[in-house]
């Protein structure tokens, strides 16, 4: 049975960012639990100065062969980081650079951005918005209402460049990626008979502040008696930053790690049981952190890992 005290769970992952209710923390909240998200990864911003050169040609592609530049086809951006990225840069040139402002002929406000989702449009849109006149803010959004997913907007830019009158079809795309891209998109494109040229603008990586995130979300925690056996569920969501949360987590939980020394005790009154948001997750942890995992979700949303946690408890 459950305590008194709702049981808490650790979520490793970020909340919600939209200012609405975390989906994952209200379907434990239901189920009479207390969920904490404290983020395990960040993003940073890699080859931006090689971004920023590119941003500064205003599009142009030196075509050496043909003794003439050519413009890109379009831009494709599929991720509010790679957002982020042009931002930056459409700041630094445009600020204090008389270059990048009204008057200039042509540049990125001229040439399509590829898209997917209503997410990335508003995030694009608010770059045209606070730099209105710069040549280098892109202006021309296309795909938001089409597509929802990589597939479906290689598909629509596929059709798109075949529709257009500019001779496009026969130009390269520029395309801006993140570290863990799939190769889904410039795969259809290039079967497509459609040339791509990529640029990776941000990587993710383990979190420098989680320590200190969850320090904070720990003290926040109410009802907590230092002399109290208290338990808590970890949840798990990617393999990619277990290792790197490890060793913090072991400073305040006790971890149910399968090769436990003999004799060993908790340094902690916190002990913890392990869940994951699948089996690829829960078999790295598993293997190759050896550690112990009770709960498996079915499916990976919040319902259904809630409930398989709320399910191994009233088993107990």
């Amino acid at each position: 049975m459950l305590n008194k005290v709702p049981r808490d769970v650790l979520l490793l992952r970020s909340p919600s960012e939209d200012g609405g209710f975390d989906k994952y923390e209200e379907a434990f909240r239901a189920r009479g639990y207390r969920a904490l998200s404290v983020p395990v990864l960040e993003t940073v911003h890699t080859n931006i100065d090689k971004l920023s050169d590119i941003v500064r040609g205003g599009g142009l592609i030196s075509q050496q062969r043909e003794g003439r530049d050519r413009e890109y086809a379009g831009v494709i951006i599929t991720s509010g980081r790679a957002c982020e990225a042009w931002r930056i840069v459409v700041e630094q040139l445009t600020v204090g650079d008389s270059d990048g402002r009204e008057g200039e002929a042509g540049g990125w406000s001229m040439i399509p951005f590829y898209i997917v989702g209503q997410a990335t449009a508003a995030a694009l849109s608010a770059i045209h918005d606070s730099f209105t006149s710069s040549r280098f803010a892109p202006k021309d959004i296309r795909g938001a209402v089409e597509s929802g997913s990589s597939e479906r907007l290689a598909h629509f830019i596929a059709s798109d460049l075949s529709a257009r009158p500019d001779g496009a079809q026969g130009r390269k795309l520029f395309y801006l990626t993140g570290d863990k891209n799939r190769d889904t998109l410039p795969k259809i494109l290039a079967d497509a008979g459609i040339e791509v040229e990529t640029l990776q603008v941000y990587a993710t990586q383990g979190s420098s502040r989680f320590e200190e995130d969850l320090g904070n979300a720990l003290e926040g925690v109410q009802d907590l008696d230092p002399n109290d056996d208290d338990r808590w569920w970890i949840v798990y969501f990617a393999p990619s930053s277990a290792k790197h949360v490890m060793p913090i987590l072991s400073k305040q939980f006790d971890m149910p790690t399968t090769a436990k020394v003999e004799g060993q005790k908790a340094v902690t009154f916190r002990r913890a049981r392990l869940a994951a948001i699948g089996p690829t997750t829960s078999t790295y942890l598993e293997s190759e952190l050896q550690l112990q995992v009770d709960v498996v979700a079915p499916k990976p949303n919040p319902d259904a890992l809630a409930a398989g946690i709320a399910s191994w408890d009233g088993k107990q």
